[in-house]
């Protein structure tokens, strides 16, 4: 039986995403960027202070392997070029962030969160879901996610407070990045979602760093 072309691309899309995905929860992330903790001193921590650090980090990196599959889902239901230019962008810049999380998660002497497999496959018909929404329903929906992010790494910079220097940089970097991402999108139209979704965004949000804070 001849496999037309629309097959066969089809077939290589999915190869090529199924890659992607064990490369993300599998692999050693290497980033294109020095970490912005990297210029920053190792200062003498207290056990709790190290563990509670470690467990912030692991729930960013979760954040993180999210963020992939989320950008991952919306390109493969978008057609424009323009949105999908932008998710490629950000989604560059989030691999810096899940690379930047997972270092300093070692140095911390953590360890990756169980659950990420699930969140990632969650996430990813989460991402493909919205991109079938339309492109500005789309864009909402990254604008909003980001936005969550946010609020999300503000409260881990309060929480860490004065302590652990080389963690706070990497946040702060990340959440400013997090910031351009949303006004990407809403510079290309993003739509302002419904409050009963931008509600049940962070209802799963806290469901997912809440388990991955302690798995």
């Amino acid at each position: 039986m001849e496999i037309s072309n629309t097959t066969r691309f089809d077939l290589d899309r999915c190869i090529l995403e199924f890659d992607r995905a064990v490369r993300i929860l599998y692999g050693e992330p290497v980033a294109r960027r020095p970490s912005p903790a990297d210029g920053v001193a190792e200062e003498d921590l207290r056990d709790e202070v190290r563990r509670d650090a470690a467990a912030l980090m692991r729930v960013n990196h979760c954040g993180e392997v999210c963020a992939q599959a989320l950008y991952q889902g919306q390109a493969l239901a978008s057609s424009n070029d323009d949105l999908k230019g932008a998710l490629a962008k950000a989604a560059r810049e989030e691999a810096d962030h899940l690379a930047w999380s997972a270092q300093r998660i070692r140095e911390l002497g953590g360890r990756l969160s169980l659950l990420n497999p699930l969140w990632y496959a969650g996430s990813m018909a989460l991402g493909y879901a919205a991109g079938r929404l339309g492109e500005r329903w789309n864009l909402g929906f990254l604008a909003e996610t980001e936005r969550q992010v946010e609020q999300h790494l503000q409260g881990h910079v309060e929480k860490l407070g004065g302590r652990d220097a080389k963690t706070r940089a990497v946040i702060e970097s990340m959440q400013g990045e997090e910031a351009g991402h949303r006004r990407t999108a809403e510079a290309l139209g993003a739509r302002e979602l419904p409050e009963p979704a931008r509600l049940g965004m962070r209802l799963a949000a806290r469901l997912m760093t809440t388990l991955s804070y302690w798995i």
